[in-house]
């Protein structure tokens, strides 16, 4: 059978912005491991809202896409190895702050990411003795009790549908040492 033909790059990009907008044009190039889009971008734009992030980049949004208010809390997100929510811009401090710059992986390897607030706070990784599956949380920084109550919560919650093991056990602990 002959391949379909590839999506035109004005869909990729639409299609782009409704999962990770708002974004520059360098985001999507680093997802797309595309260059020269920006006359795509320039060609949609009357069809996108645009704005700008704390530096002045040019940052492009689908119209009808969420946008909630700065202030609307972010409970703690689980993403599992090599998320697009961490790879897929060019910027990440937007979701990876300085401080845990690099901290999600060693070498080429990448591991589960916990995002509190919308950034990332802690790793996570998954392991079984007998019937039990544990998830074991470790942090960045230092959660406070409400955040980690949250993050045990979200983990329990996780694990009734990622495991098939009778008994499930979320701890805090360390399983990568940074040298810090």
């Amino acid at each position: 059978r002959s391949a379909a033909p590839a999506p035109k790059l004005d869909d990729t990009v639409l299609r782009y912005l409704g999962a990770f907008g708002p974004a520059s044009v360098m985001d999507f190039q680093s997802w797309a491991g595309l260059t020269r889009t920006k006359e795509v971008f320039e060609r949609l734009r009357p069809r996108l809202l645009t704005f700008r992030d704390e530096r002045g980049v040019e940052l492009f949004d689908l119209p009808d896409a969420p946008r909630p208010d700065p202030e609307t809390p972010a409970p703690p997100r689980f993403l599992p190895e090599f998320d697009n929510v961490l790879l897929g811009h060019a910027d990440r401090t937007r979701v990876i702050p300085e401080v845990n710059k690099g901290r999600n992986g060693k070498g080429n390897q990448t591991y589960g990411s916990v995002l509190v607030d919308g950034f990332l706070d802690a790793l996570w990784r998954v392991d079984r003795e007998g019937g039990t599956a544990i998830l074991t949380v470790q942090a960045l920084g230092k959660p406070t009790r409400a955040q980690r109550t949250e993050i045990t919560e979200e983990a329990a919650g996780m694990l009734t549908v990622m495991t098939d093991a009778t008994d499930h056990d979320v701890r805090f602990g360390t399983f990568l040492d940074f040298g810090d």
